[in-house]
């Protein structure tokens, strides 16, 4: 059996002790906390998502097959989700006719719960605050079966062109893309009274979920870029939920494990709006948001949240909120 490739990189004493604390306030015994930072020195699996706009799971995994490759569906509900089971070689899915065509998006798991969590439909307008490379952007897409109307915003340029091509590798129809600051965006649209049945709030993170995919997130971490991270996140949820319809629903959601960007954030929005965190029923396991951090305590709907956590189901790192919008109060004062 081929030893499974590891990497070098170490986590900082500083995120090992709050990423240990995490993992305890979120029923994790020493055995699991092992299993932690055993999994995030190992690559992740290939994951993918076929994209049923250009063809049906069915026969996109006969045409894999048909290269000898190995297909699992780890879901019977969604399966568009495959993992590629034997190794490929660098760059080989990328290289592929079928992701040329854009038959599939390279897409790790976690990373499209946030959709399947909001559950979009051909009736909604979206908006997608932060949609580059364009993931969840096509993700949406597909399940709204073109339909609808999705706004897919970023705000550089780079990452707006690598954005419009994947749309257009997909076969994407019902999307207009901005570029603009997201706050910015928010305001400009509540001016002109515009409302979305559903928004995605996939929001900058320190990114600490990714370590398997990205490892140099261990150099790169530290607390101060979490606090100004959660500062602008704040300020970010709470200018999209100002454009949210009354009745309507939200995914905050980010690739860490810092709860002053997850939790945290989610208490500041029940301080200041009237809203619900709602249930989410996901296909593979999930713990619930934590009740407390460093002396704060949060609002016990906050448990509703979900948190993943790699060595759960072999993925990246995960933090999906669903918020539903139950009148206007807060609006006018939510960012100050």
């Amino acid at each position: 059996m081929e030893e499974i490739k590891k990497y070098k990189f170490e986590p900082k004493p500083e995120f090992e002790e709050r990423m240990n604390e995490i993992l305890k306030l979120n029923d994790s015994d020493e055995k699991d906390i092992k299993a932690f930072w055993q999994i995030v020195h190992t690559p992740p699996r290939n994951s993918i998502r076929c994209n049923t706009l250009k063809i049906s799971p069915a026969e996109l995994k006969k045409r894999f097959e048909e290269k000898g490759w190995i297909i699992e569906q780890p879901f019977k509900e969604h399966e568009e989700i495959m993992i590629v089971k034997n190794p490929l070689l660098p760059g080989e899915l990328g290289r592929s006719k079928e992701h040329l065509l854009g038959y599939f998006y390279v897409q790790e798991i976690s990373s499209m719960l946030p959709i399947i969590a909001l559950k979009p439909n051909e009736n909604d307008n979206l908006l997608d605050l932060c949609a580059s490379p364009g993931s969840k952007t096509t993700q949406a897409a597909a399940m709204m079966k073109n339909k609808g109307n999705i706004i897919a915003n970023d705000n550089k340029l780079d990452r707006i062109i690598i954005l419009a091509s994947n749309l257009e590798r997909c076969g994407v129809s019902n999307v207009i893309v901005t570029k603009q600051d997201g706050v910015r965006l928010c305001n400009k649209l509540k001016k002109l009274k515009f409302r979305f049945d559903k928004i995605l709030v996939d929001a900058p993170c320190s990114g600490e979920g990714t370590l398997r995919s990205s490892p140099k997130t261990f150099i790169m971490w530290n607390e101060k870029m979490i606090e100004k991270l959660s500062r602008q996140q704040k300020i970010l949820a709470a200018s999209a939920l100002k454009i949210l319809k009354v009745g309507g629903e939200m995914i905050y959601s980010t690739c860490t494990h810092a709860p002053e960007e997850n939790e945290e954030v989610v208490q500041y929005l029940l301080d200041r709006f009237d809203i619900k965190i709602e249930e989410i029923k996901l296909p593979l396991k999930t713990r619930e948001g934590l009740e407390e951090w460093q002396g704060k305590k949060f609002f016990p709907e906050i448990k509703n949240c979900c948190r993943i956590y790699p060595q759960d189901n072999d993925t990246e790192g995960f933090f999906i909120c669903k918020i539903k919008k139950l009148s206007e109060k807060g609006e006018e004062d939510a960012t100050t």
